[in-house]
């Protein structure tokens, strides 16, 4: 097993089972995995702004990640804007970018880039595997990333080394995070302040905005009189792990 072929075994571990592409040299151990790996369906696309913005509509649609395979710095570039869109949106998403083999770095070849400097404004979890005997927990990592809060973007840059050298095993699914509880106190200070007759609105986002939240904020403005406001953008804060 290469390091490709752990990557591959241990998203499709985690629940990643779909992955949008456009793939170039760097990226090619991956997709010879694809052929020997089951579990994980390969969309192609013809330009990286295609396969993030399906990436996203995925995420928000299925609720949880598909990845996303991006040659290089340029490739990730070519697809920030719909990325961008995702984060604001909390959309779980896994970017796996390819990047030079780590031996080859110092030519600085044509298409050597910052890619955590690209990767980094989209992005709320930054990883680069330095080993083929790591990527598989590296992968697992990214996934558990993506499901934080109401979801997240991922990206983990793949060097060509780590992909075609030897790995030892696949990475168990880690737990998704717990979503954070709000307090008896907070919630009966809102009920009250809906009930007192001042002007009110809710805003809402993420899973509230699923059927089940919709109806149950469609109730409390029936009774309430509260205004709903629908925000499909929010932000969040990168960081490099």
């Amino acid at each position: 097993m290469n390091g490709a072929e752990s990557l591959l075994r241990s998203l499709t571990a985690s629940g990643v089972d779909v992955c949008f592409g456009n793939p170039g040299t760097s990226e090619m151990h991956f997709v010879a995995a694809l052929d020997s790996v089951d579990g994980m369906r390969p969309i192609l696309g013809l330009f990286e702004g295609v396969v993030t913005g399906a990436a996203d509509g995925y995420g928000r649609m299925a609720g949880k990640p598909a990845c996303t395979l991006l040659h290089l710095g340029p490739g990730l570039a070519n697809g920030l804007a719909n990325l961008h869109n995702a984060r604001r949106a909390s959309s779980p998403v896994v970017n796996i970018v390819g990047d030079h083999a780590s031996t080859h770095a110092r030519y600085e070849a044509p298409l050597t880039s910052d890619i955590k400097g690209f990767a980094r404004p989209v992005s709320d979890w930054i990883h680069s595997s330095g080993s083929s005997l790591t990527v598989g927990a590296d992968a697992a990592r990214a996934v558990q990333a993506s499901l934080t809060g109401a979801g997240q973007i991922a990206t983990l840059i793949l060097p060509a080394d780590t992909a075609w050298s030897q790995a030892d095993g696949v990475a168990s699914p880690l737990p998704a995070p717990a979503p954070a509880l709000v307090s008896d106190d907070t919630i009966e200070r809102i009920a009250a302040l809906a009930r007192s007759g001042v002007r009110t609105a809710f805003l809402l986002r993420g899973k509230a905005l699923q059927d089940g939240g919709l109806r149950a904020a469609g109730k409390i403005a029936a009774k309430t009189g509260a205004r709903l406001l629908c925000d499909t953008f929010a932000s969040s804060v990168a960081r490099d792990a």
